[in-house]
């Protein structure tokens, strides 16, 4: 879907490679730029490894890096600086999440870069941002998911075993600013085609954090109360959080009165459904301290199986805790494909995305550092501003 978009990624880590292999995954041709010697960041972030010698890459790079070719270019240099403008020229994206001002002393910046190439859609992603006091300060998505207020809302609730803040298991803000930027990239594209120009995108990690919260975010503006961490519990559903079983925990996921009074009938207990202090969602909110007791000592009558096989064939959102291997191996994730491979067997996560049916994927592994530095090296030496994408794997 984006054959002919030509993007140049001089961005590492995580929030900017996610955006980067998202376009290449819908079809963009994506040139990764990187440190001489080092290279990514990620490409250090091990183990895990795939491959051996110098051929081994970290499994941390490899989750955001497919489907690129990669360049060496120190930047710092009148060189490297020239080569990198030599490729911006005809580039249709540039992606990079060096701190603000820091391209500028190399005439990499949006100014002078758009200047060069009116057209160019030229996205910045930054901890805090182009502008305001923090604006220098050094971004990382822990740290963002503390500034940014869901650590304050992930963890168990205060004066319970093991009570303090909490990150959650990926790094989300990273994650979901990648996604936002691709998003805005994409808008950005469809509108220079009616005027023909670029745009400046200001992606902060610290923006994007503060919108992912979401409800709980409309809870305190609208409500006037701090929320709080409630551990699997939910701020305005109940019972909508993880109960023990039997042999392990399940989740339970009652988001509406007809859901609650058939989970009730299930259980053996359909008068509570008619119970006022329970008949309603907000009366369930009001009254969770009383309710909840009283569903856990249900659960606790059945082992996780038993209970999925009762409540999922009526419409009762429940489901297992899965570890890696289980969510792997579950029939549902088989079937729709989500573990793939790329041209040379690299084990990865497919493009969540279907597209008539299709996934957008790209097959190209993700590159080893440079591996495509002496082709497009020489192609620019002969005056090529945007050398052609050479076949996956070479």
């Amino acid at each position: 879907m984006l054959q002919g978009v030509r993007v140049l990624d001089l961005s590492r880590v995580l929030a900017g490679p996610w955006a980067g292999q998202l376009l290449a995954d819908y079809g963009a041709d994506v040139i990764k730029v990187e440190r001489p010697g080092a290279g990514d960041d990620t490409r250090g972030w091990g183990p895990p490894w795939w491959g051996e010698g110098d051929e081994r890459q970290a499994a941390y790079y490899l989750c955001c890096n497919r489907g690129k070719r990669s360049i060496a270019i120190d930047i710092a240099t009148a060189e490297g600086a020239a080569l990198v403008r030599q490729l911006a020229a005809e580039a249709d994206v540039v992606l990079e999440n060096y701190k603000v001002g820091q391209l500028a002393k190399y005439g990499l910046d949006y100014a002078a870069l758009s200047a060069l190439n009116p057209r160019l859609v030229y996205c910045s992603v930054t901890g805090y941002g182009q502008d305001g006091p923090y604006a220098q300060a050094a971004g990382y998505d822990f740290a963002i998911q503390a500034t940014g207020g869901l650590m304050s809302i992930t963890g168990e609730k205060d004066g319970t075993p093991g009570s303090e803040p909490q990150k959650v298991g990926v790094a989300v803000t990273d994650l979901f600013t990648g996604m936002y930027a691709a998003s805005a990239i994409l808008a950005a594209l469809i509108e220079r085609g009616r005027t023909g120009r670029g745009r400046h995108i200001d992606a902060a990690l610290l923006d994007v954090q503060v919108a992912m919260l979401a409800n709980q975010a409309s809870n305190y503006l609208v409500g006037g109360k701090t929320p709080r961490r409630m551990g699997n519990a939910h701020a305005n559903i109940v019972p909508y959080q993880v109960f023990a079983t039997q042999d392990g925990h399940i989740v339970l996921a009652v988001g509406n009165d007809g859901q609650f009074a058939r989970f009730c009938a299930l259980a053996g207990h359909a008068g509570l459904a008619q119970d006022a202090r329970y008949a309603t969602n907000a009366a369930r909110v009001e009254h969770r301290a009383e309710l909840v007791p009283q569903v856990a000592a249900w659960m606790l009558g059945r082992t996780t199986a038993q209970w999925v096989a009762l409540l999922e064939p009526q419409s009762v959102p429940c489901a297992p805790i899965l570890d890696l291997p289980g969510v792997f191996t579950h029939p549902q994730v088989v079937a729709r494909g989500m573990r793939v491979a790329a041209d040379d067997g690299t084990p990865m996560v497919a493009q969540p995305m279907r597209v008539d049916g299709q996934r957008p994927l790209a097959k190209r592994r993700p590159p080893r550092l440079d591996e495509h530095g002496p082709a497009l090296r020489a192609a620019l030496a002969r005056g090529t501003h945007w050398p052609g994408d050479d076949p996956p794997g070479e």
